[in-house]
């Protein structure tokens, strides 16, 4: 059984991956477990010069404890490098996927709800951010 916070994190994750798609990136895998850690999204960025991107998925429900930017600390940071470059060096996914040989990039999307009702989900994306 999933929390609502959990079940608002994978709703955010599918809709950062679907976005992702349509804007002609290749999505690898989704929640790709290296070691302990866990990476949200591994996609292909197409903008030349093309990249090997580990996107990082934050969303809260509200801003009272802060923007969900500032929930990625710095030890959150070195976790995320670490198991991107860790899965640089395995070269593939669990399900077989090859990791191509891209430079890589670490990316944070923030997913929020809309500021009123009917408006859109609003999400940003910081290239390379971390």
């Amino acid at each position: 059984m999933r929390t609502r916070s959990q079940q608002g994190g994978d709703a955010a994750e599918t809709l950062v991956a679907e976005r992702l798609a349509a804007g002609g990136w290749t999505i690898l895998g989704r929640n790709v477990h290296v070691g302990r850690s866990e990476l949200d999204i591994v996609a292909i960025d197409p903008v030349a010069p093309a990249r090997l991107v580990v996107v990082e998925v934050r969303t809260r429900a509200n801003r009272d404890f802060g923007l969900p930017e500032e929930t990625v600390d710095a030890a959150k940071r070195n976790r995320l490098r670490r198991a991107a470059q860790g899965l640089r060096e395995r070269g593939m996914l669990a399900d077989g996927t090859r990791v191509p040989p891209l430079p890589l990039r670490i990316d944070l999307v923030v997913v929020e709800p809309p500021i009123r009702p009917g408006a859109e989900v609003r999400v940003r994306h910081h290239v390379a951010a971390l």
